[in-house]
């Protein structure tokens, strides 16, 4: 699930739920939450996020609107090779994802990174431009960056794809 309203609600009740059993901190219900299946938040579990997204682009392509269609196969060509190679195209999508604050757009193009060859300096060097362009308030969103960098990065050692 992206981790938008529907997933910070879910956080807020769990927060409440958490919080009359016992005393957690913030952090300590954040930490729960992004690291398991709780208040149906999936934070760590990339073959989720792809399943999800799968399902959510078919959806969203299944109606007749030309617009949305357009979108779409625009968006899709727009990291296809040209001037610039498919690796810092992906680079270029990472920051402005991270930029832009969306984790869904951050998982995708990790995992697209990740499959292009991208090294971990090289990866890292390009959220370092996000925080420079973005500021503090990109932080957040560089810690999931990382975090799902770290998991195909795991996946890949087990001999695992990582696939969107």
């Amino acid at each position: 699930m992206p981790f938008g309203k529907i997933a910070r609600a879910g956080l807020v009740a769990c927060w409440k739920k958490k919080r009359k059993r016992a005393r957690y901190s913030p952090q300590d219900i954040l930490s729960h939450c992004a690291s398991q299946t709780c208040c149906g938040i999936v934070l760590d579990d990339l073959e989720e996020f792809t399943r999800y997204r799968k399902r959510m682009n078919e959806r969203l392509l299944s109606v007749d609107n030309p617009g949305v269609k357009r979108f779409f196969a625009l968006d899709s060509r727009a990291y296809e090779k040209g001037a610039l190679d498919v690796r810092t195209k992906e680079l270029l999508g990472l920051v402005a994802s991270t930029v832009l604050r969306c984790n869904d757009c951050i998982t995708y193009h990790v995992i697209r990174c990740i499959q292009e060859g991208i090294s971990e300096a090289e990866f890292f060097e390009a959220l370092n431009v996000a925080l420079v362009v973005g500021g503090s308030i990109t932080i957040p969103h560089l810690r999931r960056a990382a975090e799902v960098f770290d998991q195909c990065k795991a996946k890949q050692r087990k001999g695992q794809p990582t696939k969107l």
